[in-house]
């Protein structure tokens, strides 16, 4: 039973390992209500499962609306993607549908940004109030941070752009990272490698596998199959 003396802070509120129901201080909450849950985002509210679909809860376990789902995701910027058969869009807190467009599938907002899927196939970018950010159309298009986004153009290569669709840099490439701290990972014929915030490789060689820099160093595998700390300047730290 919950403590209530204790005050109800959503971010303390987690899921239980099961996944069906949600504890507070350890203290199961609502138990039996749910048949599956996520966690609670801002501003304090959590997508659950029912008997008749899914829908969002506050705080105290009661609905926000009285709409039910076929899938319901956490809230980002506000705004939670929802579906109804094929039918992807967005909420906002108050259970309001965000612009009248439906979508094949809506991903999360991410610094007033969201990736799309048309009924085409296609994949482009909308803005808070549902509309688009930008006239292009992508083959895939990844979240935005730090103001960057991956995209994979209708000719088969990746790029960078910026909130309004605009390349970044000058780089087009196999496959591609987003940037974390300045550096992407990045693919060419040669093999994998990073760039910098200019689209510029950081070094020559080239290596099997790559993950991103963590504090300045990044976990590799070369051509060879052998496996390295590699550092900024692209030289071996360590052999692993």
């Amino acid at each position: 039973m919950l403590d209530e003396n204790r005050t109800m802070e959503w971010r303390t509120i987690r899921v239980a390992k099961d996944g069906l129901g949600f504890l507070f201080h350890d203290q199961p909450l609502w138990q039996g209500r749910f048949r599956r849950v996520l966690k609670f985002h801002a501003p304090g509210l959590a997508p659950v499962l029912g008997n008749e679909g899914w829908y969002h809860i506050d705080i105290h376990g009661q609905p926000v609306y009285p709409e039910r789902y076929d899938r319901a995701f956490g809230y980002y910027n506000d705004r939670a993607a929802v579906c109804v058969g094929d039918d992807w869009f967005h909420i906002d807190p108050l259970g309001r549908r965000v612009g009248s467009q439906s979508f094949a599938w809506c991903g999360n907002f991410q610094e007033g940004r969201c990736p799309v899927r048309a009924s085409d196939g296609s994949y482009h970018h909308i803005q808070i109030d549902g509309t688009s950010a930008y006239s292009d159309i992508f083959r895939y298009a990844g979240d935005f941070r730090d103001g960057v986004a991956c995209v994979k153009m209708m000719d088969g290569l990746f790029m960078h752009i910026d909130p309004h669709g605009q390349p970044i840099h000058d780089g087009r490439y196999l496959e591609l990272g987003p940037y974390h701290k300045g550096i992407a990972t990045a693919l060419d014929q040669k093999g994998w490698f990073h760039i910098d915030d200019q689209g510029k490789e950081l070094y020559r060689h080239r290596f099997r596998t790559i993950e991103p820099f963590y504090n300045g160093q990044a976990l590799v595998r070369d051509l060879d199959g052998k496996q390295l700390v590699l550092d900024e300047l692209g030289r071996t730290a360590l052999a692993v």
